[in-house]
């Protein structure tokens, strides 16, 4: 396992630095497009590097089942597939395999389950997982576990974690370290603080080259979130890089930097996009609201994307009333532009030692405007 995550600069807790990888340097903090079946939707990956997106993410569940990691090998590889040059994260498929699949079965071996493409048999183990991911050609590669749902009770969550754990072992042992390619564990334990340093201390004793906190965004608030990332990034190794997976909003992302969190990946930017909800630095608007069908002005006069310098809110708010395709493409655009521009600033903030003030700033700014949505 050899990536070089280099820190150049803290403020507080936050960290801005440089992670190394087989395919390009990853800047951190770090927003993480999701290309979940090897295609951010709606987006050219020519469209997605132009918004300063340095990594994507992609997903083991998806991409095994269609179109097989072994098509993907065959055709080169999950860089050239997608025609994505740039550093590729893949998720092992844990959370989807608890939120899509149907007739889930856990054993200590593996986890089987039917397809929600067609109702097919397949079984997922951690060596599996660290095969199929080998065969895409992930940068970043994460270890098999299990997403505790939530809410849980302590034992079952302590149960859940402790299997995670033991497949991360495995997850390690059937991985194939080569040169710019890394091996990231997942900490678990839901909201119960004991298992999450518990975790964090058996995933720390395996050795990882970075460390996802996962379990998270599953339902348990922004407050309970926080306060799990109070409890857990402390006992995670400084020199690693720290990922928060599945989230998520601008304000959600400030505060997991402000508590040591490096990378972040969620779908909120692309879905809200699909479904004409923009986030600006004025905060979130609908445009399928009546107000903007007159509205003549830019729908973020602080973004340079093409939605913003080249449209108005009225146009982009007549594009999804006529269900026209361009719509849903020019908003993710936006909203991808939005996050990095966003990520940019913190990093800018943390390198200047300004982060706290940024992060005041910017979020009574983002606050200001919460569209209700359409009647």
């Amino acid at each position: 396992m050899s990536t070089q995550f280099t820190i150049h600069a803290t403020d507080g807790q936050a960290r801005n630095g440089t992670l190394a990888t087989a395919h390009g340097d990853i800047r951190t903090p770090a927003f993480m497009p999701v290309g979940t079946v090897a295609t951010v939707k709606g987006m050219t990956p020519e469209a997605v590097r132009s918004t300063g997106a340095d990594i994507i993410l992609s997903n083991t569940y998806h991409l095994m089942l269609r179109p097989t990691a072994e098509l993907v090998a065959k055709m080169g590889g999950l860089h050239k597939f997608m025609n994505w040059s740039g550093p590729i994260l893949t998720d092992s498929g844990g959370f989807q395999v608890m939120s899509l699949s149907k007739l889930r079965k856990m054993s200590e071996k593996a986890v089987t389950f039917q397809s929600h493409l067609d109702g097919s048999t397949h079984e997922l183990s951690p060596e599996r997982a660290m095969e199929i991911q080998h065969l895409l050609g992930s940068d970043i590669t994460m270890v098999l576990d299990e997403c505790t749902p939530f809410p849980a009770m302590e034992d079952e969550a302590k149960r859940s974690m402790e299997l995670s754990m033991r497949w991360a072992q495995r997850s390690k042992d059937a991985f194939k370290p080569r040169d710019g390619y890394a091996l990231f564990g997942i900490v678990q334990g839901s909201v119960y603080p004991k298992l999450r340093e518990a975790s964090a201390a058996a995933l720390t004793s395996i050795g990882f080259d970075g460390y996802a906190i996962g379990g998270l965004a599953v339902g348990e608030g922004q407050e309970l979130m926080f306060d799990v990332l109070d409890v857990t990034t402390p006992h995670l190794p400084v020199e690693q890089p720290r990922y928060l997976m599945g989230v998520g909003k601008p304000d959600d992302i400030i505060g997991a930097v402000a508590r040591g969190v490096d990378m972040f990946d969620c779908v909120i930017p692309t879905r809200s996009g699909r479904f004409a909800r923009a986030y600006t630095h004025e905060g979130e608007r609908n445009l399928r609201n009546a107000k903007y069908a007159e509205d003549n002005t830019p729908l973020d006069a602080l973004c340079t994307c093409p939605a913003c310098t080249k449209y108005s809110r009225a146009y982009l708010h007549h594009l999804f009333k006529a269900d026209e395709m361009l719509g849903p493409i020019l908003l993710t655009w936006h909203n991808i532009a939005f996050y990095q521009q966003m990520m940019q600033g913190i990093r800018e903030a943390i390198a200047a030692g300004r982060f706290a003030a940024f992060a005041e700033s910017f979020l009574a700014r983002y606050r200001g405007i919460q569209d209700e949505k359409e009647p």
